[in-house]
C-alpha cells in the first residue's frame, strides 16, 4: 500500500476516532508532551532567544524524531501503518472536544445561565470571561471555534499530508508549544519568541486553507472572500486574521473588537464590520461549519497527496 493510501485510510480512521471518542480526560498524549515540555522548561529557562529556541528545538525536534522512529518501525505493514496514522491523527486533532465545549457553553447561554457559561469560558480560550456578557461569551466562542478549527483540525491534517506521522506529531507539538511559551508575558517574551515564530510559519498553510473553506462551505462565500481580503490584514496574528474574517463574513456575523486576556485589554480591528454582532445561535453555526471544513481539509489534503505523488512517480 503507497504512502498516499495509508495517509488516506489512517487521517480518515483518525477523525472518525475523535468524532466518536474526543479527547480522553486522563493520559491525553498532547498533555503528556505538555508535561515533558514543561520539565524541559525548567531546566532550561533563561531570559533570552537561544535558550527558548533550544527548548523549541528539543521539544519540536523530538515530536518529529519520535514520529519517524514509530513510522519507520511499521513501515513493512500497512495495516500498521494506517494503525499508527490513524492514532496520531486522532491524538493531535481536536475537533470533537472544540465542538463540545463550544456546545456547553451554548446550552449555558440558551439557558440564561450566564455565570455557568464564564466558568466554562477558560476550558476554550484565554479571555477573561468577568469582563463578558452574555453576547460577548458567544463572540469569544466563535472566534475560538474558527481559530482552533485551523490549529487544531486543518493544520494537522496539512502537515501529515506533507510529513505524515512525523508531520503530524510536529505540527502539534510546535502548536502546543506556542500555546505554552509563545505568549508576551514578561517571563516568555524572549523565551518564547522562537515557539511563536515557529508556530506562525507551521500554521500559515493551515491557516489559509481554512480560510478558503470556509468561504465555500459557509452561507455567504462571497461575504467571507469579502471579509478575509479587507480585515485579514488588520487583525495582529497572520493566521487568526484570514480564518477569522472568512468565518465572519461565512457567518454574516461581526467579530473582533476589544477583548481582555489576563488583564491586559486589547482593541483588535473589528472583521467584516458590515455583518450584525454574534448572538447564542451562531455558536451551532460555527460549529457546525467547522465541522464542514475539517472533512473537506481531509479531502483536499489526500486528493493532495496523491496527486504529488503521481507527479514524483
Amino acid at each position: 500500500m503507497g504512502a498516499g493510501r495509508v495517509f488516506a485510510y489512517g487521517a480518515a480512521a483518525g477523525l472518525i476516532g475523535d468524532l466518536l471518542l474526543g479527547d480522553p480526560r486522563r493520559g491525553h498524549p498532547v498533555a503528556v508532551f505538555g508535561r515533558a515540555a514543561g520539565v524541559v522548561e525548567r531546566v532550561l529557562w533563561r531570559d533570552h532567544r537561544g535558550w527558548g529556541a533550544l527548548h523549541t528545538v528539543v521539544c519540536a525536534g523530538g515530536a518529529v524524531a519520535l514520529g519517524g522512529v514509530a513510522a519507520r518501525a511499521v513501515r513493512d505493514s500497512a495495516v500498521a501503518s494506517v494503525a499508527l496514522t490513524g492514532a496520531a491523527t486522532w491524538a493531535v486533532v481536536g475537533g470533537t472536544s472544540l465542538a463540545r465545549e463550544a456546545g456547553a457553553i451554548g446550552r449555558a447561554l440558551e439557558a440564561g445561565d450566564v455565570e455557568e457559561a464564564r466558568a466554562r469560558l477558560p476550558h476554550l480560550c484565554g479571555r477573561d470571561p468577568q469582563a463578558l456578557d452574555a453576547d460577548g461569551i458567544a463572540r469569544a466562542v466563535v472566534e475560538s471555534v474558527a481559530e482552533n478549527t485551523s490549529d487544531a483540525v486543518v493544520g494537522a491534517l496539512v502537515w501529515g499530508a506533507v510529513g505524515g506521522v512525523p508531520g503530524l506529531l510536529g505540527f502539534r507539538a510546535v502548536n502546543t508549544l506556542d500555546a505554552m511559551v509563545g505568549h508576551k508575558s514578561a517571563r516568555y517574551r524572549r523565551y518564547g519568541w522562537a515557539s511563536a515564530r515557529l508556530d506562525d510559519l507551521a500554521g500559515w498553510p493551515g491557516a489559509r486553507l481554512t480560510a478558503v473553506l470556509a468561504a465555500l462551505a459557509g452561507d455567504d462565500p462571497r461575504g467571507a472572500v469579502r471579509a478575509w481580503r479587507a480585515d485579514a490584514a488588520k487583525h495582529p496574528s497572520p493566521n487568526a486574521g484570514p480564518v477569522e474574517a472568512s468565518f465572519a463574513g461565512a457567518l454574516g456575523v461581526r467579530l473582533g473588537g476589544t477583548l481582555s486576556y489576563g488583564g491586559r485589554v486589547e482593541h483588535r480591528p473589528v472583521l467584516n464590520g458590515a455583518g450584525r454582532g454574534v448572538c447564542t445561535r451562531d455558536i451551532e453555526r460555527a460549529v457546525r461549519l467547522s465541522r464542514r471544513v475539517g472533512w473537506l481539509a481531509l479531502g483536499v489534503c489526500v486528493a493532495a497527496r496523491r496527486i504529488a505523488k503521481g507527479r514524483t512517480s
